[in-house]
């Protein structure tokens, strides 16, 4: 056998022996294939539900978020007139998941995706907590709005809106905003605003692309802007 056919056979054993392995580190890879440690929001659709079968199955709820969806305790968030799509992405994470919490985790484990609709419904129909005086000229007005650009800080208002009502939500059949999964903030508790800044900011609440992008954002305030902006948010 020439050098060149020795060499040539060589290098075709090499390819041949190479197969089975490249074939058992992909199926490999497959069978330890785990889902994403996050829910990508972006396509999720506007939800719909059934708001008095929600109703019938609020009572529970009652317990922490009031009958009229207002929190009995400023630990609690107000779910009245909040977004049917993020109430139901909420509790859809607390079940699977990838958002915890003491009472909300095993209370969402015996929800039907059903359930989650129609509450989502019914407390996104009720009345929000009425307006507040929120006094833009302070630091937390300033950074809601304009943000703080050389610190490289957002306004908050390009995601929830200038009063904190959230993204606009069109009429009919008009295609709905991509962001339509973020929430509404107006008149939440300066406590509760406080824990969620934070829990984004340590990364305990990542569950999510939309949780994924307030991780950033959190990361650029200080304890003094998040105390700033949780006094705003809860006087609007």
């Amino acid at each position: 056998m020439s050098s060149m056919h020795r060499v040539l056979s060589l290098a075709a054993a090499a390819v041949i022996l190479s197969m089975p392995m490249f074939s058992t580190a992909a199926s490999d890879a497959a069978a330890t294939h785990k889902p994403a440690a996050w829910t990508d929001l972006r396509r999720q659709q506007p939800i719909s539900g059934d708001a008095r079968a929600g109703h019938a199955k609020s009572t529970v709820c009652a317990a922490c978020h009031g009958p009229q969806g207002l929190a009995i305790a400023p630990n609690f968030p107000n779910l009245a007139g909040q977004s049917a799509t993020y109430l139901y992405v909420q509790l859809k994470t607390f079940k699977n998941g990838r958002r915890s919490d003491p009472i909300m985790s095993g209370q969402a484990t015996a929800l039907s995706d059903a359930d989650m609709r129609n509450l989502a419904a019914y407390y996104a129909s009720l009345p929000p907590k009425p307006s507040g005086h929120a006094d833009a000229t302070f630091r937390g007005g300033r950074l809601f709005l304009d943000g703080d650009p050389a610190r490289g800080v957002p306004p908050c208002q390009g995601c929830h809106g200038p009063v904190g009502q959230g993204p606009r939500v069109y009429s009919g059949d008009a295609p709905q905003p991509p962001w339509a999964t973020f929430p509404r903030l107006h008149g939440q508790s300066m406590i509760y605003v406080t824990k969620a800044l934070t829990d984004f900011s340590s990364g305990a609440r990542r569950g999510t692309s939309n949780a994924r992008i307030m991780h950033g954002v959190a990361q650029t305030l200080g304890d003094a802007d998040i105390q700033a902006l949780s006094t705003y948010i809860a006087t609007q």
